[in-house]
């Protein structure tokens, strides 16, 4: 499970060095993909496979589907963290994301998140104040 947020910054030729805590759990490779809210997902390569067998079970006919399926896996990046626990996210992902050079890598349960840090900044200041009134039809049962 990945937990916690961390401040980095992308070097000059778009590579992230991952959080120490998560790397061991990411070292056999990650998917890097569009997220919502204009971050980006970071799966490790199992958890990528289950979310894409789920989407594949979704009939050819559910346009949700079919449109969600297009943007996820067409922006869809596969890489092996290198000795450093260095990954690249490409041009076309850091544009996305609105990635330049300081940024936010938080965890996120199942995925790792990359924000640009003003945008998450931006996120966290506008829904922590919701976040307490969330609770209730997120987890069952409540707290």
């Amino acid at each position: 499970m990945f937990l916690g947020t961390h401040t980095l910054r992308l070097d000059e030729k778009g590579r992230l060095i991952l959080p120490a805590k998560f790397r061991d759990e990411l070292a056999g490779g990650v998917v890097i993909t569009k997220g919502q809210e204009r971050c980006l997902y970071v799966f490790p390569d199992a958890e990528f496979r289950r979310i894409a067998e789920q989407l594949q079970t979704q009939p050819m006919t559910h346009k949700a589907a079919r449109a969600y399926s297009r943007v996820f896996f067409a922006s869809a990046q596969d890489e092996v963290p290198d000795k450093q626990g260095r990954v690249n996210v490409t041009g076309h992902l850091r544009e996305y994301a609105g990635l330049t050079r300081d940024v936010v890598v938080i965890g996120a349960s199942s995925r790792v998140e990359i924000w640009d840090s003003q945008a998450w900044e931006t996120y966290l200041a506008e829904s922590e104040e919701a976040f307490s009134g969330i609770e209730e039809g997120v987890l069952p049962g409540g707290l």
